[in-house]
């Protein structure tokens, strides 16, 4: 008795599929591609450590350049809630009340409910802002800040910022 073949629509997809596969042939020196190569890994690597190391300080000195500007800005904010005091209290807070003054009652004759600011927030390097008066570059009064390193004096990061050259 002979047999026919099974119809097509019987077969399952992997034995439609195992037809067309073929193995590489013994002692042909083909082979499979299995993963990437150590070689090919190290290469990846390298590119990213490169492009790291050329965007790494355009994004550092842009950080820094935001903690300037939100310290400047910070700085502006106090300078008119102190010229708001002066105009409700004739003067200027004491040097030893400080910024204090803003936010406390104390000995103002005038005092708006919440304060004339917010709250006293720190600088962006979490220092306190200082105000001094009186002034020792000409102004009314000093609102300032050490920068990076919380220090009188410095250059760029370090660098002192006030009203006097906030702007």
């Amino acid at each position: 008795m002979k047999t026919s073949p099974m119809p097509l629509i019987e077969q399952t997809t992997s034995q439609r599929c195992a037809r067309h596969v073929r193995a590489p042939a013994a002692g042909s020196g083909a082979r499979s591609q299995q993963g990437f190569t150590l070689i090919e890994i190290m290469v990846v690597v390298v590119i990213l450590g490169i492009l790291a190391a050329l965007v790494a300080p355009q994004v550092f000195k842009r950080v820094d350049d935001a903690r300037i500007a939100k310290a400047k800005q910070d700085i502006r904010a106090l300078e008119s809630a102190l010229n708001l005091y002066r105009m409700d209290n004739s003067k200027f807070p004491a040097a030893d009340r400080g910024l204090n003054a803003l936010v406390e009652k104390g000995e103002s004759r005038v005092f708006p409910e919440g304060g004339y600011i917010g709250g006293l927030k720190k600088d962006p390097w979490g220092n306190d802002y200082r105000y001094a008066l009186p002034s020792a570059h000409g102004k009314p009064f000093d609102v300032f800040s050490y920068g990076a390193d919380g220090q009188e004096g410095g250059e760029g990061n370090d660098a002192d910022l006030g009203n006097w050259n906030a702007d």
